[in-house]
């Protein structure tokens, strides 16, 4: 298999249920980086974004499983379609681990703006109490999760639209605002699910104007009250697609962090 040949495979039955798979040359029992697109949960974004950072770190020697899921504007998505959606691509790759040689014990989440959100929510279904569950159980473990311009805090994201007068696509995905929904928020929103007890990076561009920095930064300060392990890293000049770049600075930066979590 060439290293940039890549395999489309459904995980469920619905038209956006699939993820598609990349594997280097000579691969054998490599890490897999799972890779969650941004795009705010909606329908108009797809997996297609994570496209060129798939092609650049499987021609590195990793498998990429970049994965797709309902979103706002599809049947089932938003609330909780959505959340079941990436639990159940993750714990797919346990059916392709054979196949592939995959090393499921080097397994990282690698997230973009909703994507981040979704990865670091994924990595806390690890040690959850599951009296107030209402995805399904995640099956594989975690060694870390990379949030790139995360959106780690469903109700301060909220905020700041409704500050603008816009509205949020936070409510759309929740079906709600803080106030009308306050639970889903609690269960949703990484920053009010600390702490996670796993490896994260934080990444975020000082200029973006999609999802402040603040997000990360305020994350980032209450995940080390909580005792968990974190790194942050604040790009200058730096904006929201620049960090999902394969030709940019802040793409080299997020790629060494990765080598340094897991290696080759």
């Amino acid at each position: 298999m060439s290293s940039n040949s890549s395999i489309h495979i459904a995980y469920g039955s619905y038209l956006s249920q699939f993820g598609v798979l990349r594997m280097p040359i000579l691969a054998e029992s490599c890490p897999v980086i799972i890779t969650i697109h941004g795009g705010f949960w909606q329908s108009k974004f797809g997996l297609e974004e994570n496209d060129p950072i798939c092609e650049d770190l499987t021609r590195r020697g990793y498998a990429t499983w970049n994965i797709e899921y309902r979103r706002v504007g599809e049947n089932g998505g938003g609330w909780p379609g959505t959340f079941n959606d990436v639990i159940d691509a993750v714990n797919h790759l346990t059916h392709l681990k054979e196949r592939f040689q995959l090393d499921l014990s080097r397994v990282v989440i690698l997230g973009h703006s909703a994507g981040g959100h979704l990865a670091l929510w994924l990595a806390s279904q690890i040690n959850k109490d599951q009296t107030d569950d209402f995805a399904n159980p995640l099956l594989i473990p975690i060694h870390s999760v990379i949030s790139l311009a995360g959106v780690l805090d469903l109700r301060r994201m909220w905020e700041i639209h409704d500050e603008k007068g816009l509205n949020s696509p936070v409510a759309s995905f929740v079906g709600g605002t803080p106030l009308e929904v306050s639970n889903r928020y609690r269960l949703a929103s990484p920053i009010e699910l600390l702490p996670l007890n796993v490896n994260q990076l934080l990444i975020h561009g000082e200029l973006d104007r999609h999802v402040p920095v603040e997000l990360s930064i305020e994350y980032c300060r209450k995940t080390i009250q909580q005792g968990d392990k974190v790194r942050l890293i604040v790009l200058p000049e730096t904006d929201h697609f620049m960090i999902i770049d394969p030709s940019s600075n802040a793409w080299k930066t997020v790629f060494d962090a990765l080598k340094n979590i897991v290696g080759v």
